[in-house]
């Protein structure tokens, strides 16, 4: 008994942010669920397993070979959001009003860690673009180090195309107060300003 258990805590804590104490918690919590709710969850897994591929067009995941993005008739055509992993995309479809097409990277510019342009997926944004239906280029990679450089990179190689490259602004959040904001964040808050 102790070793399956025990194989369980060490498979959960392959799972990012899971450390041992929660991986023990999640554990002990399955052996206690009621069978059949254990074993849907493990037909959850085994069925993202199998069915998920990325979206032949931007790389979102699908079962499909278009995602349901992609394939949405009803959207603005003429912008492209890049963005780095398709989480990314969940997180931004939450912004009812905002209704364009996507383009995942799948990942971010590293060449310390071996990311070169060659590893993401640039080559096909940048056959997408070039197509000549696209207006704009809304890069919303993280606002960090990696996706910086990714950003000015896409820029940078899509120039050529006379697209439109835009950059998400960032800065502070809603109902913070300017006293807790650090250096960068405000910088960045203070270029991003607009006019009222």
């Amino acid at each position: 008994m102790h070793g399956i258990i025990e194989n369980l805590i060490d498979e959960l804590t392959r799972l990012p942010g899971i450390g041992r104490k929660s991986a023990q918690r999640l554990a002990f919590f399955i052996l206690s669920m009621p069978e059949a709710e254990a074993l849907a969850i493990a037909k959850a897994i085994e069925q993202v397993k199998e069915k998920a591929r990325f979206c032949e067009r931007c790389f979102n995941i699908t079962e499909h070979v278009l995602c349901e993005v992609c394939s949405d008739e009803s959207r603005d055509r003429s912008r492209i959001c890049v963005v780095e992993e398709p989480s990314n995309i969940l997180v931004i479809e939450r912004v009812k009003s905002f209704h364009c097409l996507y383009h995942v990277l799948l990942g971010a510019l590293s060449p310390i860690d071996g990311i070169t342009p060659e590893r993401l997926k640039i080559r096909e944004l940048v056959e997408r673009v070039g197509k000549g239906d696209i207006k704009e280029v809304i890069i919303a990679t993280n606002p960090n180090t990696k996706g910086e450089i990714t950003a000015q990179y896409i820029k940078e190689t899509l120039a050529p195309l006379k697209v439109k490259v835009t950059r998400i602004a960032y800065g502070l959040p809603m109902g913070s107060d300017i006293e807790f904001a650090d250096e960068v964040t405000l910088g960045k808050a203070l270029e991003g300003r607009r006019e009222l």
